[in-house]
Parts: structure tokens; C-alpha cells; sequence
């Protein structure tokens, strides 16, 4: 199964060729947060999507009445990743074959909090309820599918921090069974308050900004945006004569059955995903040149996480580059899987591996390769992706170079 177009909106850019250049040079995309009012918060700090201008990003032709801020980022890099894929328009007769699968979670909270303000302030007067249409997480794959004309399978996914990941799986699923042809896979998540506070109440934030895997790392930074991708089948992309970006090689998916929010320690949650995605892809541990981890940067996750790794990988472990971009991007929960699979392909086609910024000091049960030094110029063949969630909800995607464009296999 192979990527054929990918798109994106977050912190860092609003496409993915400026996405690359600000990975490649380590930029940061977090800082103060003005979408709402954060003064009594633990943090002030966000991966904020800046300037974001829906008109400019989305043809006019596309209406965008009800539609979300979390609706606008997928529409735009949706349209993105069509364009790369040669689909926009989508040709005649691929729209009966073709559907969308988006992993999300606040949805259209925002615009839900900025509703019941209005209307508490007005006493109930003069509500237009109407815009409450698109606060439930599945608006998203309603637009695309009805924007786009797509008759085949559509469906959302709210596994927390996992959706967008295992969203991916899905849809390469969908058409390996033969129930589409094509897929828009992908996720998407919008900065909210309730979102925020929920975090700072955890104390899982960082007042600053995260650190991932150092030893003085306190917390994550909440961002958002969405990244898309556009799957077919191998022999469809050839048929068409599309650019082949890259292969979903395999994903596995697993639950601690541990707690609501804390992960389990022991990390065999996570390193019999990273398993089940190897046995999937049909690969040796050996194969995988690039780690894009995790990386929440919250005490307990990077030590989970540096555990798992070292537990599938043993003495290799330590010679494998690691890194979390959630250090630049902010973790954008929902939306995070996919966006870092962007992040997997992005490493594959431009020939970088993106670094962990903000690193500071060592810690010595996280001593792995994090790519603390700046981006290096290397071309990883094939990167193991990872997204662990609340729940204890795992997932691990396994991307690839496609063989027919040279990639190698272990």
C-alpha cells in the first residue's frame, strides 16, 4: 500500500515543503497561546496554528459554512495531499471507491466553547444552535467526503493520541480487503479550553517548553493542526502513473489495560505494538533505520517509551536515531500519528532526520540516540513511527521507501 499525496497545517507550517525546510533546521513552533485567554493556567504556551487564513488555503468554491477550526486545518491539507496525488478533482468513478478515514478529538470544541459563552452571556437570547453543528469529532470526515464526492467507506476514529496513527492502518486495511481504492487517511485536532485545562490540570504541561527525553523534562506542549495522507493500492498508483512518495509497510495496534491516563512503566504495551507492526510489515528489528518516537516529554511516557524501544531493539537500541518532533510541532494529540507520518515521510523523500530540540540534560534510563545536535543528513529507507495514548491506546505505523523506487527491505 503506498502514499501517493500528503498534506499539512500545524505550528510549523501550512505545507509540507515548508514543514521540511523548518524541521530540517530545528525551528520551534511553540509559544504564546492567543486563541483564548490562558492567564490562570499553569503554561501560556501552545504550538498554536498562526495566520491561518481558511480562504486563502481553501478555493472558494468549497463552501465553509459549519465547519470547525479542526474541519479547516483537514480540508486544507486534504486538498494538499490530492493535488500531489494527482486527484483533484477526483477523476470519474474513483469517488464510489474512494473514503476517508480521520483519527480526531476536540472536534469542533472551540467553537462550541465560544457558542455557550455567547449564549450564557445573552441569556439564551438569539442562539443559533446552528453553530453547534460541527462540535461532534466526526464533522470532519462528513465534510471531506461530501466536499469531495466519496461514496466509500468513511469513518472516525477517537483513540486519543493513537487516532490519527491508527487511522492510517485502517484505511490501508479498507483497501487492501478490497472495500476501497483509494483512501484520505489522516488526523486532526484544534486547540480548545477545555483541552488545555484539562492538560494543566494534570500538571502534565511544561510552563515552558517541552523537553523531550531530558532529564529535566516537565510536561508536554499542547499544539494542533492536521496532517493527511492519500493511500492506493501499488498497482493503482502505477496505472496511473502517480509519484510514489512512499509504502505503508505495516502498523500494529495494542492497549496496556493499565490506567486512564498514566502509561504502564513496564512498556509492554508499546514494545508489542512496535512488534505487531514489524511482524506486519514482514521485518526484521534490523531494518528500521529511524525512530520518530512518541517523545511527550512527560516523565513517566519518555521512560516508557526509551524502555520499549530498548526491549524490541536490545543492543541495537542504542545505535538507531530517535527523535521526537513533538519538540517543534507541539503534541497535537488527535491529530499526532498522522502528522508524524508526514514527519516519517518527509525524512524519507528529502534525505534528513529531524532533531529533538530543547534537550538539555541527559537522563540516564533515557540513553538512546535522540538526535539532540541538530538534523542529520541521512536517508532513512524505512522509519517506525509510534503514538501512545491515554487509555493506554498503541499504535505503531511502519513506513518504507517504496520498492519499486529502489527501497530496500531487511
Amino acid at each position: 500500500m503506498v502514499v501517493t499525496g500528503m498534506g499539512t497545517v500545524n505550528a510549523l507550517a501550512a505545507d509540507t515543503g515548508r514543514f521540511a525546510a523548518a524541521l530540517r533546521r530545528g525551528e520551534c513552533g511553540i509559544g504564546p497561546i492567543s486563541l483564548f485567554d490562558t492567564a490562570k493556567f499553569r503554561t501560556h504556551n501552545g504550538a498554536q496554528v498562526k495566520n491561518f487564513d481558511p480562504r486563502a488555503a481553501i478555493p472558494a468554491h468549497f463552501s465553509l459554512k459549519r465547519m470547525s477550526r479542526s474541519d479547516l486545518f483537514a480540508l486544507a491539507a486534504a486538498l494538499q495531499a490530492l493535488k500531489q496525488a494527482g486527484l483533484d478533482p477526483i477523476p470519474d468513478g474513483l469517488g464510489e471507491q474512494m473514503g476517508v478515514v480521520i483519527g480526531g478529538g476536540a472536534g469542533g470544541l472551540l467553537e462550541a466553547e465560544a457558542f455557550f459563552s455567547d449564549y450564557l452571556r445573552r441569556s439564551g437570547r438569539s442562539a443559533r444552535f446552528s453553530r453547534l453543528a460541527p462540535v461532534c469529532c466526526a464533522s470532519t470526515a462528513n465534510h471531506l467526503a461530501t466536499k469531495f464526492g466519496l461514496w466509500g467507506p468513511k469513518t472516525t476514529l477517537m483513540t486519543a493520541c493513537s487516532s490519527g496513527a491508527t487511522a492510517i492502518g485502517l484505511g490501508r486495511d479498507l483497501i487492501r480487503t478490497g472495500a476501497a481504492r483509494a483512501m484520505i487517511v489522516g488526523g486532526t485536532e484544534p486547540l480548545c479550553r477545555l483541552t488545555f485545562a484539562s492538560f494543566n490540570a494534570l500538571q502534565a504541561v511544561d510552563p515552558g517548553y517541552c523537553r523531550p527525553f531530558s532529564g529535566n523534562r516537565a510536561g508536554l506542549t499542547l499544539g494542533e493542526g492536521a496532517g493527511i495522507l492519500i493511500l492506493e493500492s501499488l498497482s493503482g498508483a502505477l496505472e496511473r502513473g502517480t509519484p510514489i512518495l512512499g509504502e505503508i509497510l505495516g502498523y500494529g495496534v495494542t492497549c496496556d489495560s493499565h490506567h486512564m491516563t498514566a502509561p504502564d512503566v513496564g512498556a509492554s504495551g508499546a514494545a508489542r505494538a512496535m512488534r505487531a507492526a514489524l511482524a506486519d510489515a514482514g521485518l526484521m528489528p534490523e531494518a528500521v533505520d529511524y525512530i520518530n518516537a512518541h517523545g511527550t516529554a512527560t516523565p513517566l511516557n519518555d521512560l516508557m517509551e526509551s524502555r520499549a524501544i530498548k526491549e524490541v531493539f536490545g543492543p541495537r537500541a542504542r545505535k538507531i536515531p530517535v527523535s521526537s518532533t513533538k519538540s517543534m510541532h507541539g503534541h497535537t494529540l488527535g491529530a499526532s500519528g498522522a502528522l508524524e507520518a508526514v514527519v516519517a515521510l518527509l525524512a524519507i523523500t528529502e534525505g534528513f532526520i529531524p532533531p529533538t530540540i530543547h534537550y538539555e540534560t541527559p537522563d540516564p534510563e533515557c540513553d538512546l540516540d535522540y538526535v539532540t545536535e541538530g538534523a542529520r543528513s541521512e536517508t532513512p529507507e524505512v522509519v517506525l513511527s509510534n503514538s501512545f495514548a491515554f487509555g493506554g491506546n498503541n499504535t505503531t505505523v511502519i513506513l518504507g521507501r517504496c520498492r519499486e523506487a529502489g527501497g530496500r527491505r531487511g
